[in-house]
């Protein structure tokens, strides 16, 4: 089987097709659950903001000419129902005529649907995962269906998305923060990462001579590895098994969303049938030949990857190289790339609230329990991932700051408490006013950092911490409606 040959990539195409489905069914969930109190139009950044800030050319939406959470609701529910039709392959139960134009219609849907979740969501939605999503969601459209093989090129642009992905996060970090090149980032990394699974903790605490070889390893997979994604098999293949077995250590060791298990889905590209059909109790069917408008369509969209690859490139060669960028409003080929610089102590927001009419030196305050991010030193951390709890991952980046000066939607989230709001606090894990409302609200800076292994045999903590300021001090509903005036 040659590896220009359609028939060489029917089984990876179902493979890959079906694994993507699941992370965009993921995500449209979190649309559902998530993006009306955040981004919706009393959400802590309402979407009439977004309305009148941008034009549409800018950040393409359907929000833009319909700003209400009615259509928000059906078009995050839409777009899990069109998820769910991927995931069990529709297209391909068609008769042949109309296997292939349906998988492109489906996965386009899929695509246009998500982008305007992306574009209109803002600060909740800027993260690298994202715009990867949609271009990789954008090539899938054109993989085919059914007994049709799909067209090489495009199985090719896949590959070219993974290697960006992977070196440009190698890149950034070669050049980035100096505790990647003296091996020492891990030494602070399970620790400081914005929400810590299970096994941080325990990963934390790995010998430093441990951490030094993760490090080494790292760069490897992501600076050298990436460009026997382009080599002859089964080079390829050992590059793709390097590149998953890298994901699945990330996967157990931290809470990253779906960056992680997507990045995996790429991965697939870097594979062939015959290695499947060699190493899995798999067969694999005989496909034909994709469409002459698929193949067209292939070409053409080569072209375009290639011609909007300018900017992308230029940018993982430059020293002043910027991690998760977009370089078109279609997010069709972004720049991708995380953990430049680590963070060395971990600071969070513990917010409060009370019942007092006056708020004194004796006054008892409540916490609000988040579902990701630590606050409970007691609590053990959460595995949360591939789920993404947008508003957690938000906190650790405003915990940063030591005032909400450029998180501008934290007030309104106090705001919210404030007022008992439902939709608001389902976003929480637990919430200490049930049958009443506060009449105060504060949050609280802490550092945090992992017990030592003793500390925790004696306190069962898997945090210590120490108060390091007032994010924000006690405020009422009258205080925060005199800072609208």
């Amino acid at each position: 089987m040659l590896p220009w040959e359609p028939a060489a990539y029917w089984l990876v195409r179902m493979l890959f097709h079906r694994a993507l489905a699941v992370i965009y069914l993921l995500a449209f969930v979190v649309a559902a659950t998530q993006f009306r109190p955040l981004a919706g139009e009393d959400g802590l950044l309402p979407i009439q903001q977004y309305v009148d800030r941008y034009e549409f050319r800018d950040r393409p939406s359907l929000f833009y000419v319909y700003p209400n959470d009615r259509v928000i609701g059906i078009t995050a529910w839409a777009g899990v129902g069109l998820s769910a039709l991927a995931l069990v392959g529709v297209p391909s139960w068609l008769p042949r005529p109309y296997a292939v134009p349906v998988s492109i219609l489906l996965w386009l849907l899929l695509w246009a649907l998500y982008l305007s979740f992306v574009n209109a969501g803002r600060t909740f939605y800027g993260y690298g995962w994202e715009s990867m999503l949609l271009e990789t969601g954008f090539l899938a459209a054109f993989l085919g269906a059914g007994t049709a093989g799909p067209p090489v090129a495009v199985v090719w642009l896949l590959k070219w998305v993974l290697f960006r992905n992977m070196f440009g996060a190698g890149l950034i970090k070669l050049r980035g923060d100096d505790c990647w090149r003296d091996l020492t980032a891990l030494d602070y990394h399970y620790e400081t990462q914005p929400i810590p699974n299970p096994v941080s903790w325990y990963a934390h605490h790995l010998p430093d001579r441990f951490h030094r070889l993760e490090v080494l390893g790292n760069h490897v997979v992501e600076v050298a590895v990436p460009f026997l994604y382009f080599a002859p098999q089964p080079w390829a293949s050992v590059a793709g098994v390097a590149t998953i077995g890298f994901q699945c250590w990330l996967m157990l060791t931290g809470n990253f969303s779906w960056l992680n298990a997507l990045t995996i889905v790429q991965a697939i590209a870097a594979f062939r049938d015959d290695v499947f059909t060699a190493t899995l109790p798999v067969t694999a069917p005989s496909a034909t030949a994709p469409p002459l408008y698929l193949q067209a369509l292939s070409v053409g969209l080569a072209a375009v990857v290639l011609w909007r690859s300018i900017g992308p490139v230029r940018n993982i060669l430059s020293e002043r190289q910027v991690m998760n960028t977009a370089f078109d409003s279609l997010r069709l080929v972004n720049a991708y790339g995380a953990f430049g610089s680590i963070t060395r102590t971990r600071y969070e927001i513990v917010v409060q609230g009370t019942t007092d009419e006056v708020v004194t030196a004796d006054t008892e305050w409540e916490t609000y329990e988040f579902k990701g991010k630590p606050t409970d030193p007691a609590q053990r951390p959460r595995q949360l991932a591939p789920y993404h709890y947008r508003l957690d991952w938000q906190l650790w980046f405003a915990a940063m700051t030591s005032s909400p000066r450029r998180s501008p939607w934290f007030l309104a989230l106090l705001d919210r408490l404030l007022a008992g709001d439902e939709a608001t606090e389902k976003l929480l894990a637990s919430v200490p006013f049930s049958e009443t409302t506060p009449t105060h609200v504060r949050a609280v800076r802490y550092r945090y950092r992992f017990t030592t292994p003793e500390e925790r045999r004696e306190t069962g903590q898997w945090w210590e911490r120490e108060r390091v300021g007032t994010y924000v001090s006690p405020i009422s509903d009258g205080d925060l409606r005199l800072a609208d005036v």
